[in-house]
């Protein structure tokens, strides 16, 4: 089993809101870095957002000013808050390392923003 189980997608309007979580098999956020990618079928996974253990981010120019990432130690948990979404933003939505470990690849979870 994959350390990263992603939930929280859904189907939504454009302009709307989501939350996805991440949530972590035990031990994992000792990483420093971890991530959230997309990938919509038939192309290549992209990076949207990473974040580091003392809570610091990058994000895609794509998802600036309105994504945003966040993480709880405590709980093995990270987010992404999405607003204003676009119907660009549809994708299958995952998390991993950054840089991603490939066995660590999971179903991620599907958000489609209807326009």
């Amino acid at each position: 089993q994959v350390p990263f189980v992603e939930s929280g997608g859904g189907l939504v309007q454009a302009g709307g809101s989501l939350r996805l979580s991440c949530a972590a098999s035990r031990g994992t956020f000792r990483n420093n870095l971890l991530a959230w990618y997309r990938q919509v079928p038939g192309n290549q996974r992209e990076l949207v957002a990473k974040i580091n253990r003392d809570g610091n981010t990058d994000y895609a120019d794509s998802v600036k000013g309105r994504f945003t990432v966040s993480r709880d130690n405590a709980e093995n948990t990270m987010y992404l808050q999405m607003t204003s979404l676009k119907s660009e933003d549809t994708a299958v939505y995952d998390c991993n390392f950054w840089p991603p470990v490939k066995s660590y690849w999971g179903q991620g979870t599907q958000v489609t923003v209807s326009s």
